[in-house]
């Protein structure tokens, strides 16, 4: 991504944006970007505790914020994010669906029926229920993002389940752009390894991260791609999926000179 692109602009005032599981990590750091450019976000959490102090950070930066506690598997506390956002602002424009678990690490063969459920029910389900919630309130020209993994293109055998969903993902994007189209835009990230609370066990072994990775992804360079995704587009609309091997598209064409649009816009970031 280009010097320019990284800059903090106004590309976003008066659109209102959900972001889910939004009060750490990955959905804070775009819930805070787009803040910073112009909209209303709407954080969200499993904890009233981390969305209380997530709106205070935000509010400290002068981000006009809402924030509502949600389980994304809950089916009425999904219900209430979709109908206290509209209650406040009238209108959705983006949705980030960020939301995702992994309580294991067990070999895929090995993991209780239970567990696979969960998996299931929060990282893809969970999403597409969400989005049948918001879907009457999205504007003309809103914007969906899902957030997949690299492991959706590369499961690894003590996370199969969660690279399984990951994979899912890349589907439902497909799936949910054809039928949203033309007024919503569906677009994925598929992140590599970034040094979370939510990935902690991976990367608080300095000598496996440096034996395993190139480059890993930060929060301060993933969260403009993800939001560049989100801003009207100039060009005619196509599906993305940016991650840190490849870009793909789908729907549409890509521009003229594409390779010149690569270069300007989108920095691939090498991984495992």
């Amino acid at each position: 991504m280009s010097k320019e692109e990284m800059k903090i602009g106004r590309r976003f005032e008066g659109k209102v944006a959900i972001v889910t599981a939004s009060t750490q990590g990955i959905g804070f750091s775009i819930a805070e970007r787009l803040g910073l450019e112009g909209a209303a976000v709407v954080v969200s959490s499993r904890k009233q505790k981390n969305v209380d102090e997530a709106v205070e950070k935000l509010k400290n930066k002068g981000i006009q914020v809402l924030g509502v506690v949600c389980q994304i598997s809950n089916a009425q506390q999904r219900k209430d994010l979709i109908n206290k956002t509209v209650e406040k602002y009238g209108k959705i424009d983006v949705v980030v669906s960020n939301a995702a678990a992994n309580p294991t690490v067990s070999l895929l063969l090995e993991t209780p029926e239970s567990v696979l459920d969960k998996v299931w029910e929060i990282n893809v389900k969970a999403s597409v229920l969400l989005l049948q919630e918001a879907a009457p309130y999205l504007q003309k020209g809103s914007s969906v993002v899902l957030i997949s993994s690299i492991m959706g293109y590369h499961p690894q055998i003590a996370m199969a389940m969660y690279g399984i969903t990951k994979t899912a993902l890349l589907g439902l994007t497909k799936a949910l752009a054809k039928e949203m189209a033309p007024d919503t835009r569906v677009n994925c990230v598929a992140p590599g390894l970034v040094p979370t609370n939510f990935a902690a066990f991976l990367t608080k072994d300095e000598v496996l991260v440096r034996r395993r990775l190139r480059k890993a992804h930060y929060l301060e360079s993933l969260a403009p791609r993800g939001i560049w995704l989100l801003q009207p587009l100039s060009w005619h609309p196509m599906t993305l999926v940016i991650s840190p091997e490849k870009l793909l598209w789908w729907l549409g064409e890509p521009p003229q000179d594409f390779n010149k649009f690569l270069k300007v816009n989108i920095t691939l970031t090498a991984t495992m």
